[in-house]
């Protein structure tokens, strides 16, 4: 009875995190659903510039690749989860970064998505705190839709602009390579 007792005490301080996966400091959950799409986390990594960790990412899917361009290109759900764990995310430094991304992704080319870009960027108009939890799904017949803490910010219709935004991490010049890579689970 006693080694029983001990046994199950033991059993009881074993950490279990099914259905979760540790980046950092913070727990990505391993599935999503945004209406009618569950999605799986694909690979996540950790976002940094000048060795200060920004925000967690996870990229979601419904069938996993670690082909960049199918992700872009794909017309089948998926988010990307972004995680801030630095008081130094502010809006106007992801407003600045999201801008960035999008001239490499388009290759320099915003302007036939300028419309989509500016609805996309009031998204970000309000404060950003550490903690906060952006949600930036692509959902097949709807468009992409943006959420923040859960909260739907709003939606943009159009593939050409779903193809640019995922472009910031998955272009042949991302955001962040070594980003890139683990989000594609490589």
């Amino acid at each position: 009875m006693k080694k029983l007792a001990m046994m199950i005490a033991l059993i009881g301080m074993i950490p279990f995190s099914y259905g979760q996966t540790k980046v950092g400091d913070v727990t990505l959950p391993n599935s999503l659903t945004f209406g009618k799409h569950k999605m799986d986390l694909n690979g996540a990594g950790m976002r940094e510039k000048f060795w200060i960790d920004l925000y967690a990412a996870g990229l979601y899917l419904t069938t996993k690749t670690s082909n960049a361009d199918e992700v872009i290109n794909s017309d089948q759900a998926m988010a990307v989860r972004l995680q801030i764990v630095s008081g130094m995310v502010t809006s106007e430094k992801m407003t600045d970064a999201v801008l960035e991304g999008l001239e490499k992704s388009t290759k320099g080319n915003i302007e036939p998505i300028r419309n989509e870009l500016n609805k996309f960027l009031a998204f970000f108009e309000e404060e950003i705190k550490k903690g906060d939890v952006f949600d930036i799904t692509y959902q097949p017949g709807r468009g992409t839709v943006a959420y923040k803490n859960g909260k739907e910010e709003g939606v943009i219709e159009g593939m050409e602009f779903k193809k640019a935004l995922f472009g910031i991490w998955f272009c042949p010049k991302p955001a962040d390579d070594d980003l890139k890579e683990d989000m594609l689970g490589k």
